[in-house]
């Protein structure tokens, strides 16, 4: 693993929010924080539309706002955290022994394990994403 891809395991790498009006709530915190939007293109089965990553005064990408559809569509209304781990499977596994419960697996093309959704015994939700 690089020095680059170890360094980011364990910290919070991105946050999303998944909501039926995208348009909406991204205007929203445009408003209230202060964050600029570009689209990003998404697509579901034939149908092509835009999320939305949001920047800071600085140009950065801080957040995503996503419509509820495609691979969101079973998201609740939540900012979801993405935390990189060394290896994904592990942690799902150490999860469920621990007493947590796996919300949703996203794999890869090649059926590796990309993200999974996870719920603590206490009952908060995260994402465990990979590091590559």
């Amino acid at each position: 693993m690089s020095d680059e891809k170890q360094n980011s395991v364990g910290k919070v790498g991105w946050v999303d929010l998944t909501v039926p009006d995208a348009d909406k709530i991204r205007d929203f915190y445009k408003e209230v924080i202060g964050w600029t939007s570009e689209g990003l293109d998404m697509q579901d089965g034939d149908e092509n539309y835009q999320d939305y990553v949001m920047s800071n005064e600085s140009g950065e990408g801080v957040a995503g706002i996503c419509h509820l559809r495609g691979a969101n569509a079973d998201l609740p209304p939540m900012w979801l955290m993405y935390v990189p781990v060394a290896d994904v499977h592990a942690s799902v596994e150490k999860c469920l022994a621990l007493g947590g419960e796996v919300l949703k697996r996203q794999l890869r093309e090649d059926g590796s394990l990309y993200y999974a959704i996870i719920k603590d015994p206490a009952g908060a939700v995260m994402a465990l994403t990979s590091t590559g």
